[in-house]
């Protein structure tokens, strides 16, 4: 009863009121909150919308597995690449603004969150030495009977799977990504995030699927002034 009143509540509630809450993933809470104790995905331990113990499957390096996917069919991942599959992880699973861009169809899934080019490009980067079997990780394996992940098609490079960063965020998890036009008004999975999150949430945003250029300025310069602040900080922790 109590998952039939959420999945209501994400399908009928505006996207405003989704960000306050998390997907219906088999790690996900209902509401995010504080975790302390993360192992990795700090990003968002300050709300979270994972259990800090299910971040101590990405502690481990090399990564085997997570849930029940393996990530070592072709061969173990080098450690640039893991440490990018890392970040998508951590967004779906962790991000309190992960269910901002909730699939309707499927409320455990997102669709069409906005990254960043130079965000897919160093990606792509990162893994197109490594081997992969699966185009789409979300439909492309064979599941057996405990629901654990085998390969259908043989192994090749990300650089022979995929022609280049657009192609790889925008179809390795299905619709759940897309590269974004901006520069700012997109997601990197770092830091300044917490600046283009600001305005990628708000009415504005929300009530029209283009970008505005005065919201294209106003990111940029604030993303200027975050990065000016960081380096600032850097400088006098040395």
């Amino acid at each position: 009863m109590l998952r039939f009143a959420v999945t209501l509540f994400a399908v009928i509630t505006s996207s405003t009121c989704q960000k306050y809450g998390c997907l219906e993933g088999d790690t996900h809470k209902v509401k995010p909150s504080p975790e302390p104790n993360m192992r990795e995905c700090t990003l968002y331990s300050e709300s979270s919308c994972c259990y800090a113990n299910f971040t101590e499957q990405l502690a481990r390096s090399p990564v085997i597995k997570v849930s029940n996917s393996y990530w070592n069919r072709c061969g173990q991942l080098s450690k640039s690449c893991e440490d990018f599959t890392k970040k998508i992880e951590c967004f779906y699973r962790c991000s309190p603004h992960a269910a901002h861009w909730i699939n309707l169809s499927y409320t455990a899934a997102i669709q069409s969150v906005p990254l960043c080019q130079s965000f897919c490009d160093d990606w792509y980067e990162a893994c197109k030495d490594d081997s992969i079997c699966a185009r789409n990780l979300l439909t492309d394996w064979e599941w057996d009977e405990s629901g654990e992940n085998h390969c259908k098609s043989e192994c090749k490079p990300y650089s022979k799977m995929y022609a280049n960063g657009t192609d790889m965020c925008q179809n390795m998890w299905g619709e759940s990504f897309e590269v974004s036009e901006s520069s700012c008004l997109c997601l990197q999975m770092n830091k300044k995030d917490m600046v283009a999150i600001k305005y990628l949430l708000s009415e504005s945003s929300e009530e029209s699927s283009s970008i505005s250029s005065s919201e294209e300025h106003a990111c940029q310069k604030k993303l200027l002034k975050f990065e000016a602040l960081q380096q600032e900080e850097g400088e006098e922790t040395r």
